[in-house]
């Protein structure tokens, strides 16, 4: 990649960093990327709802969707683009089309996180002046360097020798487990014969690239809420059914369900909510937490359990209680095939090839489910990580990449998509 090529993406994730957006919300982020890709000529662009199905998870509330709309207008979002997003369809799908040969999807996500950025002069996007510009949310998973190299990929494809198809897909609402879900079955990959998904840093050094990482754990999502019965708790409080007391005993029976020995299972409860008043026997409270497993049996192991503890925890405290679990995401399988493509790329750029590590990794990512769907259509894909030398571990305030990745990504992804076509 040259210089000129190299200092444009940068500051383009430094744009985005400055204006991290929720899943779902992602208005000024899609602007930015439509105003990139328009500038580079795909043959066909995907706005906003144009690449989803009708049917979403985790959509966002109409107060939520004002704010956000409001928001953009103020940070000068065209209307146009504002037109095709408002209503919580965000994202973007660019396709080139170069004649004859194989079709590569390449995707990458776009949202941010709702967390706090540091203000500490050594936390680079601080003392360099592209710290979030909002107090309660921050690009801390390296969604914005994404977003800059699938724009990079999608330029130097097109000036490339590549004959085929290529599409990338700006996906967004990845933090919710949720944008994916709604790419499949939209059309976008029945086509697909190669698909690969792209993330940086992973706690790995920068110029080091797993090139099939198979170690996401298989996600789901759940919410209960507990409904008993009201009573003064100085007076009367046999009278009542006390949910706050059921949604307790849930809490810690769900953190004490046994471990599986075929490999790692996980569960957590992150949001509690319920009560009125402490002279009142509170009669609804409510839940969310999430279940992980190694494999998919494994996650739908702990997912088995957790539900018989909610159920088991009400009836011993005479509530009731309503479980909702999330359409959550596979675990992965990548083909050699492209593993052993981008393996080749990146030795071509002097990058250390490493297998993934197996546990190491502990995470969970929602374009597990855009493998599978490709897969099942009887196409390869991987999973490819950019080692970034995050400074300090995914998801924390002071979350950072080293800019470098961006044009070893790539140009180890161009490489890689390159060789896909000449192999056929």
């Amino acid at each position: 990649m040259n210089a000129q090529s190299q200092s444009r993406l940068i500051e383009l994730r430094r744009d985005l960093h400055r204006r991290p957006e929720i899943g779902w919300r992602e208005f000024y982020t899609t602007d930015r990327i439509v105003e990139e890709l328009e500038a580079i000529g795909p043959d066909e662009l995907y706005v906003g709802s144009e690449v989803h199905r009708e049917e979403r998870i985790r959509p966002p509330t109409d107060d939520q969707l004002a704010r956000a709309r409001e928001r953009a207008r103020e940070t000068g979002v065209d209307e146009d683009v504002l037109s095709k997003v408002e209503d919580g369809y965000t994202g973007a799908l660019a396709v080139l089309r170069k004649g004859e040969g194989p079709t590569v999807l390449v995707r990458v996500d776009i949202d941010g996180l709702p967390q706090s950025e540091s203000e500490d002069p050594d936390h680079v996007p601080a003392a360099e002046g592209f710290r979030s510009t909002y107090d309660d949310r921050m690009h801390a998973c390296g969604h914005d360097a994404h977003a800059a190299i699938g724009v990079g990929v999608l330029e130097a494809v097109k000036e490339s020798d590549f004959e085929g198809t290529l599409k990338v897909l700006f996906q967004p609402a990845e933090e919710l487990g949720a944008g994916a879900a709604s790419v499949v079955g939209s059309g976008h990959l029945d086509d697909v014969d190669s698909l690969i998904a792209v993330h940086v840093g992973l706690d790995v050094e920068t110029g080091v690239v797993v090139p099939g990482i198979e170690s996401f754990l298989a996600i789901n999502g759940f919410e209960a809420t507990f409904e008993g019965s009201p009573a003064h708790a100085g007076n009367s409080p046999q009278e009542g059914a006390h949910a706050i007391q059921a949604l307790s005993t849930a809490v810690g029976n769900l953190h004490a369900i046994p471990r599986h020995g075929d490999g790692a299972t996980r569960v957590n409860v992150g949001v509690v909510e319920g009560g009125t008043a402490t002279n009142i026997v509170p009669e609804s409270a409510s839940l969310e937490g999430e279940v992980r497993g190694t494999t998919t049996e494994l996650r739908n192991y702990v997912e088995d359990h957790a539900l018989r503890v909610l159920r088991s925890a009400a009836e011993l405290h005479d509530c009731e209680v309503d479980v909702s679990f999330r359409n959550g995401a596979p675990s992965s399988e990548c083909d050699d095939s492209l593993v052993d493509a981008v393996s080749a790329a990146a030795a071509g750029h002097d990058a250390t090839v490493t297998p993934d590590e197996g546990d190491a990794l502990g995470g969970s990512e929602d374009a597990t489910r855009l493998m599978r769907a490709v897969q099942r259509n009887g196409g390869d894909a991987t999973y490819v990580g950019f080692g970034a030398s995050n400074p300090t571990g995914h998801h924390t305030a002071t979350f950072d990449v080293d800019e470098a990745v961006i044009p070893l990504a790539v140009d180890t992804l161009t490489d890689a998509i390159r060789s896909i076509s000449a192999a056929e």
